[in-house]
């Protein structure tokens, strides 16, 4: 039986008893994410009627409740969670995929994926305390990777700085096929700049 996300035993009562509420035969869960691996990505839990049932939905039975799974967002799933905190006020149903907006990648994930991870947990997380952000534009053949900046980062004077003592010293040390970084954002467009 595998398991794509982790749901303790109280979000699955919980869970089975919405479903039992709802009075239709063969109700289940549905877990997916929508648009899996970019920074709008949401990861949703819907009730599944059985006529909603996809042909590419994996299953996960439970004891007490059946959930599919879309098949598309199975590695984003990765490590993900569902829990049920009772309180005074009844409770609250808490989802947690960490992977959702950036699937896990190893060693031998592509190299844009390799990149991107750190773009977006390493990297991004400095830059958004600044309202700002970067991402990969393209890897040239001869390793380059070509970045664009954007929000507070845009127009910003500190962002050569950014660039090559964060941005290129990371990629480079942590991606060994990065041999450099280009960036190709107008810096003319400063409106939004976190320094000017």
């Amino acid at each position: 039986m595998t398991t794509y996300v982790t749901i303790t035993p109280d979000a699955e009562e919980y869970l089975a008893s919405l479903l039992e509420k709802q009075n239709i035969e063969g109700m289940a869960v549905r877990v997916f994410i929508t648009q899996p691996g970019t920074k709008y990505a949401e990861t949703c839990l819907a009730y599944c009627r059985p006529e909603e049932v996809n042909a590419s939905d994996l299953i996960q039975p439970m004891d007490k409740l059946r959930v599919y799974i879309e098949a598309m967002s199975v590695p984003y799933l990765e490590e993900s969670l569902i829990d049920f905190a009772k309180d005074r006020m009844g409770g609250q149903l808490t989802i947690k995929a960490p992977n959702a907006k950036m699937p896990k990648v190893t060693a031998d994930s592509p190299v844009e994926e390799r990149i991107n991870y750190l773009l977006y947990t390493e990297i991004n997380p400095g830059l958004a305390s600044h309202g700002g952000e970067v991402s990969l534009v393209e890897l040239t053949e001869d390793g380059i990777a070509v970045l664009k900046f954007g929000g507070g980062c845009q127009g910003c004077s500190a962002v050569d700085m950014t660039l090559k003592d964060g941005v290129e010293a990371t990629l480079t040390s942590r991606v060994p096929e990065v041999r450099g970084v280009r960036d190709v954002t107008d810096h003319t467009q400063a409106e939004n700049a976190y320094f000017k």
